[in-house]
């Protein structure tokens, strides 16, 4: 295999044992994205007098037997979105264009304590806030096996660097897909662990130095394969640092480890968002190799009583109470302009409107019904393992930057439908706080990248890992796009 695209494990094992010099490999990491970024636009800031720096230190301390840690002298990339001090961060937004991070975020930091050698950040969408990765300050990010086409968002730049080989590794968030939908797009792996398990200090959005948690809102790892997924999220879990004087996180070891022994329930389709027939059939292809591979699949198994329609109706409402807390004051008096006009109140511009400004006691009310849906979700997870699902509606669609978002539509099987539909398969676990890994299934007949996603039981990461694994060997893992080799 080239070095570009050798697995996180594999190059930090070879630094560790003098066969491969950090210095050397941040700058093979360096000259691909000098070779492959300029039509892509994956990687938008660079930081690389600090990042040369601190490889010659690595391997000064190789030299002395000595070793950072897990990712010692392995160079990768962060998401525009995540603070590390000395650079913009800016979520691609004008109004923070000038911002340069005072401190790293806690995430950030771990990983750097690791021996991670941190040398750029990949682009985002607005306020991280599409499923599109473009912004005003860094332009659009395109998918490599077809520029016309969307990387995903808003982890876009991240899952592009990931499949081109410029990065073995890359640090996502994701609240509506955002790690799932670009590894999905772009045929990478990525993982979006169960809320509250790695700090969000320090990223943007909220604001600038924001000290609360965003609901649903999580980060994780993305990677080229499950292994490295793993290790990135030993690195990164654990209790916020003002916590860690009393708090311990030990997540506990995967249910199974062998194929066989996983119960498996399948969501692959629903009447209230209809999924792209071609996706749809390359999930039902899993399933039944599953079966001929002797697992127990059930494919009309749900959590009790929950319905998708429920589903992203309590996921929206919850999302866009979020989305308020970071809106200027003039934004948010329109809002209220707009959830008192009737208009067409099923809209996702109504919707919008009513979330953003919903009272309290009305977010108190919707998420006593999250948390009884979340209880739906653990009695499924008595009787079963994991589940696959859809990651998004869609294959990866032509680029579409008109404003605003939800007047836009895509085609579904020959029908219009609302753009911002691409949010509800993400949200059936995201706002019930559960893991999902996403692994590349296959490619389609246009040949692009679809994924699945592993939903597991909430605080069982390691389980969605596992059944990860497993398909990443049924399946043949990671293939880079054409020309990318």
């Amino acid at each position: 295999m080239e070095l570009h695209y050798l697995p996180a494990t594999e190059l930090a094992r070879r630094v560790r044992s003098r066969e491969l010099s950090a210095s050397d490999l941040l700058e093979h990491c360096v000259q691909r994205r000098d070779r492959h970024d300029g039509p892509l636009n994956a990687i938008v800031v660079t930081d690389l007098e600090r990042a040369r720096e601190r490889a010659r230190q690595a391997d000064a301390a190789t030299a002395r037997g000595e070793s950072w840690g897990p990712l010692h002298g392995v160079p990768m990339t962060i998401k525009e979105t995540w603070e590390y001090a000395g650079l913009p961060t800016t979520a691609g937004a004008p109004a923070y264009q000038d911002h340069v991070s005072p401190r790293n975020a806690t995430a950030v930091q771990r990983l750097l304590d690791a021996g991670a050698v941190i040398w750029g950040k990949t682009n985002v969408p607005l306020f991280a806030g599409d499923l599109q990765s473009y912004n005003s300050i860094y332009g659009q990010t395109n998918n490599p096996w077809n520029p016309e086409r969307t990387c995903g968002g808003s982890s876009g730049g991240a899952a592009v660097a990931l499949a081109t080989g410029m990065t073995p590794l890359e640090l996502g968030s994701d609240i509506g897909g955002s790690i799932r939908t670009p590894a999905s797009f772009c045929g990478v792996f990525g993982h979006k662990s169960s809320y509250g398990i790695i700090p969000k200090r320090g990223h943007v959005p909220g604001p600038p130095g924001c000290l609360t948690d965003s609901d649903i809102s999580v980060a994780g790892p993305m990677a080229r394969t499950v292994d490295d997924l793993e290790l990135a999220l030993d690195v990164l879990v654990g209790p916020a640092p003002e916590e860690s004087k009393a708090w311990r996180l030990q997540l506990p070891p995967a249910r199974h480890r062998k194929l066989t022994e996983f119960r498996v329930a399948a969501w692959l389709d629903d009447p209230a968002c209809p999924v792209d027939a071609e996706t749809v059939a390359l999930l039902q292809g899993l399933v039944d190799r599953l079966r001929d591979e002797g697992v127990a699949v059930e494919p009309e198994a749900r959590p009790p009583g929950v319905t998708l329609a429920e589903s992203h109706a309590i996921y929206y409402s919850l999302l866009t109470a979020t989305m308020g807390g970071g809106l200027p004051d003039k934004v948010y008096r329109r809002m209220l302009e707009r959830a008192a006009d009737p208009g067409d109140a099923d809209s996702y511009e109504a919707r919008f409107a009513r979330g953003v400004t919903q009272s309290h006691a009305d977010w108190l009310r919707t998420h006593e019904r999250r948390l009884r849906m979340a209880a739906a979700w653990a009695e499924l997870f008595r009787e079963h393992d994991v589940v696959l699902a859809p990651v998004v509606n869609v294959p990866p669609f032509p680029h579409d930057h008109s404003n605003p978002q939800y007047h836009r539509s895509l085609t579904v099987n020959g029908h219009q439908c609302p753009y911002m539909d691409v949010l509800v398969w993400a949200g059936l676990a995201g706002v019930v706080y559960l893991p999902v890994t996403v692994v590349p299934l296959d490619l389609n007949r246009d040949g692009l990248p679809i994924g699945v996603q592993i939903i597991g039981p909430y605080l069982e990461d390691r389980t969605t890992l596992a059944f990860a694994r497993e398909l990443e060997r049924l399946l043949g893992g990671f293939r880079a796009p054409p020309g990318y080799g």
